[in-house]
């Protein structure tokens, strides 16, 4: 399963620094890098990949515009939009193909929202509100909504049941007034949904939380997310949202809160595979470091730790074999992909050829062939780029 976190503002990238891992050799297997491109541009994204090598993300055009984009065997496809400048998918296609995602309509949005914080994360402005959609055979169509102008999908089984978001038409009291510096925020709440056979049912929060997500669904039905309140744009999960409560909803919708790793804040989940395992990252005691967490009903939330020295990580993914990926942070602005197999956490930098004429910053998702992709830095121009790593067969992973 893949998640949305970790989308990197354009604006970010001029504060991340890279700094090289010196670690002990790993039992890791050692992987082939993919330069994914784009669509005419210079930046993509890719966010997972499914056991068919099809990766989902988003690629810019050479106009600016950013489009869902579906890589595959070298293959690029462009998704389109609803209309408006902007598109991404986030979730891996299921067993028939199918895909989801959000797009920017041609529709304006009465209150000005940039709901999809595309323009917060630096492509064109458009003004146009934002909704989920579900890409079958060549064509996109428009989720509905819980009585607001947006929404957005974010993942899809292979029962076809989609998790997501969507506003009501009740205003949020929690959201911060307009600034003209930093553009319109959310003004209506913004409530987990998950859409079956066409009809949308909102999902509860937690404890009382105006607004929330559902980021992921495994073929149980089983979805994870996040309840929190309003807040200005958040770059680590491409939200207008501060989370508060990681979450588990049942198939019933029935919800747990999944706890925390001894914070009061930041807990939110990434992912999750059919076993029922979630990752996320949470808060530790006092709220100034976070680290990604595996939770399961047998162990509850464990913490994965970070690449030896690091003080920071995030966990994105995780597949049916419990292999997770996500960030590790030695700072703030600095970022490494990293892969956690039997508890060990290991910089995929180190796993791939040291001639790579890439720098990978997050490992957003995971297949069960253990194919990841995620965001990387081109060494020579800075370009952010998605990629696919390949685990080579029978290789040493020692350096």
């Amino acid at each position: 399963m893949r998640s949305r976190l970790f989308a990197l503002t354009l604006g970010m990238l001029a504060a991340i620094t890279v700094r090289s891992a010196a670690q002990k050799p790993s039992t890791q297997p050692r992987y082939d890098v993919i330069d994914l491109g784009a669509l005419g541009g210079t930046y993509s994204q890719a966010f997972s990949v499914n056991s068919k090598r099809v990766v989902s993300g988003q690629a810019s055009l050479a106009d600016g515009d950013w489009h869902a984009t579906l890589w595959q065997n070298g293959h690029t496809r462009d998704l389109g939009t609803l209309g408006g400048l902007n598109s991404s998918v986030f979730g891996s296609p299921n067993a028939i193909g199918q895909v989801v995602g959000e797009a920017e309509t041609s529709n304006s949005d009465p209150n000005g929202e940039d709901f999809c914080g595309f323009y917060a994360s630096g492509a064109p402005w458009s003004g146009t509100t934002c909704l989920g959609f579900l890409w079958q055979h060549g064509s996109m169509t428009p989720l509905t909504t819980l009585g607001g102008y947006n929404g957005a999908a974010n993942a899809i089984n292979n029962d076809s049941a989609i998790a997501g978001a969507a506003e009501t038409a009740v205003t949020d009291s929690t959201c911060p007034p307009y600034d003209p510096t930093l553009g319109q925020y959310q003004v209506l709440q913004d409530e987990p949904a998950v859409w079956r056979n066409g009809q949308i049912q909102e999902l509860p929060t937690y404890g009382g939380d105006p607004d929330g997500f559902a980021v992921a669904i495994n073929d149980q039905g089983q979805m994870a997310g996040a309840s929190g309140t309003c807040s200005t744009f958040n770059p680590v999960n491409s939200l207008y949202l501060s989370p508060v409560h990681a979450l588990l909803w049942q198939s019933d919708g029935t919800v747990t809160n999944l706890g925390s790793l001894g914070g009061e804040f930041g807990n939110q989940a990434h992912g999750m595979n059919n076993r029922g395992q979630v990752v996320g990252v949470s808060d530790l005691a006092g709220d100034a470091v976070f680290h990604g967490f595996v939770w399961s009903p047998n162990t509850g939330m464990q913490d994965v730790g970070t690449v030896s020295g690091d003080t920071y990580s995030v966990a994105l993914a995780i597949n049916d074999a419990g292999v997770v990926t996500g960030v590790s942070q030695p700072t703030l602005t600095s970022l490494r992909a990293f892969v956690v197999v039997n508890g060990e956490p290991t910089d995929l930098n180190t796993l791939i050829p040291p001639d790579s004429p890439l720098y990978l910053l997050t490992a957003c998702g995971i297949n069960d062939r253990g194919e990841i992709t995620g965001l990387a830095m081109e060494n020579s121009t800075g370009d952010l780029v998605g990629y696919l790593l390949r685990p080579v067969s029978g290789s040493s992973s020692g350096r």
